[in-house]
């Protein structure tokens, strides 16, 4: 479709076949171009050139042809009328332009209709688009008394046909809030001689003066008969086979990039945004479009940002940054209008991708288009949506996303917060699906590197709060005793994070050596477990438990990817022994995703505790009126427990990741929940020690394992097959195990007894041990464990019988008083 250089009116080929003509200014055939369309009212389509809706075109053409507008009309008005001015743009295909007509009056707020209807937002007015295909259009502000003023309102549309539209509007809002002065702004003029004198005679009605400012003028000659002539070709075009721009062999790459989105900062004028919103939003594009740009990488080549629907605005100015840069961009948006496509280079929609609606619409399910995108030539395509677009339904085989990636080499999605005011409700209601009010709540977007961890942003989202400035840490004894004694919960505060000797690090080093290839194939049968039991229509979703499952979760993602190509969503989220998973991430989990489609991750299993704690929590979310269909099962990569039926293998072996705390968990700290700081709809907190990056092994972790993945292919595959056929039912063993060695050695308190290496070594780096139990003859994979036994002066028993490669024992009745002079535990007699 691709022309080096286009020497051919766009709308030739309609007007040989429709005898339709452009009589006016020189620029017309240059701004508008013509296609057909199904529509009982109008078969003819004007295609704007300078829009960004249905062509792609440079984002500086796009923003400055309303920029321009917007500064002939405060000449038009001066100064002091300007600053009382107010700014209103039509959805769809204007959101865009008519907040760049506010960006060039420059001291007006701006409002544009919506067709999405928000819960407790009181709307300001209405209106109907006579000619369109979808016509209620809501006004639904922030501030009720925004369109309440006397000064000028500016209208916004991309043409001035019949006037029927813009007259809708002044006569809904003249009759709630009148005013002396209305300005009329379009692209084009393309008003009828017929239509032309009505303008004068409607301001003369209500009394009050109505300009109009517009970039072009002209008028369509249409021929009798040209509707039911329009109609016949659409319909004889219809039935002839679609010709589709042939797609690339393999499905270009799918990545998230992280914007960095201001939290309160609005992502378009559907309820408001102001000058101040507009000095903000120009303080922060420089680093998103930098973050932008440096996820293209160097080989963009020609890039197109692609907005949605009523999201225009965001995404041009993102695009304009990008360009900047120095990428090839261009700019255009997804649409609810269906158009005919006709590959003819005298013809303005050349092609058209079609996929179901992605943001739950108020008016039900729909098809939606992307016209000029197949066949553009696009190496690259950011797709940028807002939250509530964000849903199984984009990331569907035959959602946006794929269809973008059938026609670019790299597509990059990157998700906007999508703002609701204050006044918004945050339940349920008749008219609006519970997913949409869920999404409502305003859950933030999930923290990504290198922001916050060290983590690469597309490996992990945290859906977290981020604690760093806060104080949390404390003395192990003092944590310890607080634990024991009631007066505080684990998760209210920190451990001060051990920092590793020379000696400890050269251990971490040596197993991870030695154990690399053992954790690869331990992580490859667990992932292709997973995704040979995972039935949905979309791809599984990992969800790791924060921190121990995330490097865990990571290296499933690496392998999907390695193995399958497959770019698998992962996010980690909080779950406190105790006190259940955090709510607000199952609510964002829901909104973005099917909830059948999550499976959490974790690092092993111990006695099953977080096992058995997860799936009471869902039980209570879903009691509470949450989303229903998250499975409560984890997978895991080591199982010595017996606690789950998804596992890379269930001995009990040392898995490097745990030898260390934040270090090897992206430097995050373990997740905190304390009233004070979490509220009734935040995240859980963590931490973000950025002062040890120069100690962060996560990486070398991560590429160690990785690096390993095609030599343990073969077992893999071998092992999967054995697996899958095999009775992997949990026998709760290792639960078994604790409440006997709780009894023998008079704990009489399950949750002081830890077994397995992973979490002996937790006990040894956070909490106050009492003994370790060591299974008589174990080698190597405790190397690490007993080093740091003996810097903490703990006695190491070996047993026979036991269960677990070791277990370590938290001392069962701690005081400060109870440990001796040098800080070290005895034992209680």
């Amino acid at each position: 479709m691709r022309k080096a250089k286009n020497v051919v009116w766009s709308g030739t080929w309609v007007a040989q076949r429709l005898g339709v003509e452009l009589v006016g200014d020189a620029q017309l055939n240059e701004m508008l171009g013509l296609a057909l369309r199904r529509n009982p009212k109008r078969a003819h389509l004007l295609v704007s050139n300078v829009l960004g809706k249905h062509v792609p075109q440079r984002p500086v053409t796009v923003y400055m042809a309303g920029r321009d507008l917007g500064a002939r009309v405060y000449e038009l008005l001066g100064e002091v009328e300007a600053a009382r001015a107010v700014v209103l743009g039509y959805a769809e295909t204007a959101t865009g332009l008519g907040h760049s007509v506010a960006d060039g009056l420059a001291l007006a707020p701006y409002l544009h209709s919506t067709r999405r209807p928000v819960d407790g937002v009181a709307q300001a007015g209405g209106f109907e688009e006579s000619h369109s295909h979808a016509t209620s259009h809501l006004l639904l502000p922030e501030d009720p008394e925004l369109l309440a003023g006397d000064g000028p309102l500016v209208l916004v549309d991309d043409e001035f046909s019949t006037g029927n539209t813009v007259l809708n509007t002044i006569r809904d809002l003249h009759a709630r809030y009148p005013r002396d002065r209305y300005v009329i702004v379009a692209l084009v003029d393309m008003r009828s001689p017929e239509d032309q004198g009505r303008l004068d005679a409607f301001a003369a009605e209500i009394g009050a003066r109505v300009d109009l400012v517009a970039g072009a003028a002209g008028t369509v000659r249409l021929p009798e008969g040209v509707l039911e002539k329009g109609q016949a070709i659409v319909a004889e075009q219809e039935a002839l086979p679609l010709k589709v721009p042939a797609q690339r062999s393999a499905p270009g790459t799918v990545t998230r990039v992280e914007l960095g989105w201001p939290e309160g900062l609005p992502d378009g004028g559907r309820h408001g945004f102001t000058p101040r919103h507009r000095v903000a939003l120009d303080g922060v594009l420089p680093g998103m479009g930098a973050r932008i740009a440096e996820a293209l990488g160097e080989g963009a080549g020609r890039t197109l940002v692609l907005g949605f629907e009523e999201l225009m605005y965001t995404p041009l100015r993102l695009a304009g940054v990008i360009g900047g840069r120095g990428v090839d961009v261009f700019y255009s948006t997804t649409t609810r209008s269906p158009v005919l496509a006709v590959d003819d280079p005298g013809y303005a929609i050349r092609t058209r991708l079609s996929f179901p609606a992605h943001d739950n619409p108020a008016d039900g399910p729909g098809t939606r288009y992307a016209y000029n995108v197949a066949g553009g030539g696009f190496d690259s395509i950011v797709l940028v949506v807002d939250s509530v677009a964000d849903t199984p339904e984009l990331h569907a085989p035959d959602g946006l996303l794929a269809r973008l990636a059938g026609h670019a080499r790299q597509v990059l999605l990157a998700v906007i917060p999508s703002y609701v005011p204050a006044s918004a409700s945050v339940s349920g209601s008749a008219s609006v699906p519970a997913s949409a009010s869920e999404r409502s709540r305003m859950l933030p977007e999930p923290l990504r590197g290198p922001a916050f961890s060290s983590y690469a942003p597309d490996e992990v989202g945290w859906l977290l709060q981020d604690l760093s400035d806060v104080e949390l840490e404390a003395p192990t004894e003092e944590r310890e005793e607080a634990i024991q004694s009631g007066g505080a919960h684990y998760a209210e505060s920190l451990p001060v994070e051990y920092q590793p000797s020379e000696q400890y690090q050269d251990l971490f080093k040596a197993a991870l050596d030695t154990s690399a290839a053992r954790i690869a194939q331990a992580v490859g049968v667990v992932t292709e477990t997973v995704l040979a039991e995972h039935t949905g229509d979309t791809p599984p979703v990992l969800v790791s438990l924060a921190r121990a499952g995330t490097p865990v979760g990571v290296l499933m993602r690496r392998w999907a990817q390695h193995r399958h190509g497959l770019d698998l969503p992962h996010y980690a989220v909080s779950i406190v022994r105790g006190r259940g998973i955090d709510a607000n991430a199952l609510r964002y989990l829901a909104a973005h995703h099917d909830p059948a489609a999550v499976v959490f991750v974790d690092g092993w299993t111990g006695k099953g505790a977080i096992t058995r704690e997860l799936a009471q929590a869902i039980e209570e979310f879903e009691a509470a009126g949450g989303a229903t269909g998250f499975s409560p099962e984890i997978a895991v990569l080591a199982d010595p427990g017996s606690c789950v039926r998804t596992y890379g293998t269930r001995e009990d072996f040392l898995i490097p990741s745990a030898c260390l705390n934040s270090t090897v968990s992206g430097l995050i700290s373990r997740t905190v929940l304390r009233s004070d700081l979490v509220g009734a709809d935040d995240f859980h907190g963590a931490k973000f020690y950025r002062e040890l990056l120069g100690a962060d092994v996560s990486g070398l972790f991560l590429d160690t394992v990785a690096a390993c993945f095609d030599e343990v292919t073969e077992a893999v595959d071998l092992q999967v097959k054995e697996l899958l056929v095999a009775d992997r039912a949990p026998t709760w063993e290792g639960w078994a195990a604790v409440e006997r060695i709780s009894e023998e050695y008079g704990i009489h308190d399950v949750n002081l007894v830890k077994p397995g290496v992973g979490e002996t070594t937790r006990v040894l780096l956070r909490r106050v041990p009492w003994k370790i139990l060591a299974q008589r003859g174990a080698g190597a994979d405790l190397d690490h464990v007993r080093l740091l036994a003996e810097q903490r002066g703990v006695p190491v028993e070996e047993v026979d019988d036991l269960p677990y490669t070791c277990v370590g024992l938290i001392h069962p009745r701690f005081t400060r008083g109870a440990t001796g002079a040098d800080g070290k535990a005895v034992d209680a007699k």
